[in-house]
């Protein structure tokens, strides 16, 4: 009789409880007053007395403004609301019609956008299977793999992110310790290989020259520069004391705030210090290379639409070259749906970004299930479906089929890969736009700004070791010390990037060949040791054992 649900009485009895301040626990009282403040007619809550014309045993006075008539309670229109129109919109919603095409079809115009057309800007784009970068001899053998290899994550599984985390749940004690622990190995690493006695504190004055250990930062919230250097000392000899840096006496130097340096000069004062000298972080050791046979990696990266549209047509081109060209191992980088597209922004997908996503992965599963080839897939931190974390724990595929679970590995971001013997590394973060918009540099040659960038990653021996990141990165340290440190200098180091492409040998003595293609409007990109969205593809032509370090004089690529 009071036409109210179970859970609409249940909150009105709640908020009324609440305004009055009253005990959770009912009474006969309470559900009186509760009855006559709310004006529910024959209620069930409380009986009648006999005779007294259906009104409470004791009336309580009506409180002005009943609690559970403010609108923040339920939704009743306020004097002068407009009621929501039930009739039907003019121009509807655009609704998912059903298919009868298969679930795990290729992507067509229009199965999840709202554009049935095809892009005009992929359809009409220039330089269509262009080589636009070599690397190495680009003779024969021709591209051509035999659809497989042995593929696996490098070292044990406890060194590899292999599942998800709770993140975002970090101190500020945690990220201080996995800083100093950083800053604390390293330091190790410069003592033994430069031969140096010890460091000493940051902010005791010194006439003579001394050496200190620390990480270099900004005095503010800008831009790094010259004049803006500091360096934050080590916990073990300067307890985190920071000092302004003085560069004019070195002759080159080249620094990005979170890398990790000794430094040597004089600090007369103890407010500035003059450095003479600067140690840097050497390389690691390769992996243990063994002999292989001529192998051929395709690499792409997203991504996989055309910037007008969410069509996946590039997707679809992409597995035809691989179901011709069958190579031995297919490595996809994210981002798969991009978070920073449009008409994702926009929420104008005719389907969940979860659906969009399972699909468009079952679609690259399918559409290389013909050419064997090893499939590895990397995830990105723009995947709109995926966990905005780094390091990026892999994709969460349960319903994998048994058929492919042998050929596919899900791998997290960033990592590194054993295949048959050669390491690559492998990120979808844009640390080359990352660093070089805070690394500066003095050099009395030329100096290549991409091969500096590229040195410091690998001396630094992490995937990301700039601090603060990038405001697009939403970082956890302690999992970035345990899970995006560099086990061993991969051979390839293949990271995508907005700047220009490029295959090159980086470092010395001639460690990996490493390089980068930027994605433009839905182009592939193809090269060797190094990356883009036009079929990226390396060979190795080779039948004696490499040597560490020895895979750029053993490989050609395409970009």
């Amino acid at each position: 009789s009071h036409g109210l649900g179970p859970v609409a009485l249940a909150n009105e009895l709640l908020a009324f409880v609440t305004s009055k301040d009253l005990d959770l626990q009912l009474t006969p009282e309470g559900l009186d007053a509760f009855e006559h403040e709310v004006g529910v007619p024959d209620s069930p809550l409380c009986p009648k007395t006999p005779g007294d014309g259906g009104e409470p045993s004791h009336p309580l006075p009506a409180a002005p403004g009943p609690a559970w008539k403010h609108p923040s309670l339920v939704n009743v229109p306020l004097q002068g609301s407009q009621k929501r129109s039930n009739s039907t919109p003019e121009t509807p919603r655009p609704k998912r019609a059903p298919s009868s095409r298969s679930p795990y079809g290729l992507f067509s115009p229009g199965s999840f956008s709202p554009s049935v057309t095809p892009s005009q800007k992929y359809s009409s784009r220039g330089g269509r299977g262009e080589v636009v970068a070599s690397f190495g001899s680009v003779q024969s053998p021709a591209w051509s793999g035999r659809g497989g290899c042995a593929v696996k994550l490098f070292g044990c599984p406890e060194e590899n992110l292999t599942k998800p985390y709770k993140f975002m749940f970090q101190k500020a004690l945690d990220v201080r310790e996995a800083l100093a622990g950083r800053v604390e190995e390293l330091g190790e690493v410069l003592r033994r290989h430069h031969g140096l006695d010890g460091f000493t504190s940051t902010a005791l004055p010194a006439q003579e020259p001394v050496t200190v250990l620390g990480q270099i930062t900004c005095d503010g919230n800008g831009k790094l520069n010259a004049k803006s250097v500091l360096l934050v000392g080590d916990r073990e000899h300067s307890g985190g004391a920071q000092v302004p840096l003085d560069l004019s006496e070195l002759p080159e130097y080249s620094l990005f705030p979170g890398q990790v340096v000794a430094l040597e000069g004089t600090n007369s004062t103890g407010r500035r210090m003059v450095v003479s000298k600067l140690y840097e972080v050497t390389l690691l050791p390769g992996g243990i290379l063994g002999g292989i046979e001529q192998r051929m990696v395709l690499v792409a990266c997203g991504p996989f639409t055309p910037s007008d549209g969410v069509a996946f047509e590039p997707l679809s081109d992409l597995l035809e070259v691989v179901a011709r060209d069958r190579p031995d191992v297919c490595i996809l980088l994210g981002p798969f749906l991009d978070a920073k597209h449009e008409q994702v922004e926009s929420c104008q997908l005719l389907g969940s970004f979860s659906d969009v996503f399972r699909l468009c992965l079952r679609t690259i599963i399918e559409g290389t299930r013909s050419a064997g080839s090893q499939l590895v897939l990397v995830p990105s931190l723009r995947d709109v479906a995926h966990d905005f974390v780094y390091p990026q724990p892999p994709f969460p595929f349960p319903d994998l089929p048994k058929e492919d679970r042998a050929r596919v590995l899900l791998v997290p971001e960033p990592c590194t890969l054993d295949i048959d013997g050669v390491v690559f590394g492998l990120t979808s973060t844009d640390l080359l736009f990352h660093m070089g918009a805070e690394e500066i540099s003095s050099s009395s040659g030329i100096s290549d700004r991409f091969t500096r960038i590229l040195r410091h990653i690998l001396t630094q021996r992490s995937f990301y070791p700039l601090y603060p990141p990038s405001e697009e990165l939403n970082v956890d340290y302690e999992n970035l010390s345990a899970f995006a440190a560099l086990p061993v200098t991969p051979d390839v180091l293949v990271t995508p990037s907005e700047l220009r492409f490029f295959i090159k040998v980086s470092g010395d003595p001639k460690p990996p060949g490493a390089g980068t293609a930027r994605n433009s409007s839905g182009n592939k990109a193809r090269e060797g040791p190094g990356w883009g969205w036009r079929v990226p593809r390396l060979g190795f032509s080779q039948k004696s054992p490499l040597s560490p370090h020895g895979a750029a004089r053993k490989c050609r690529g395409h970009l």
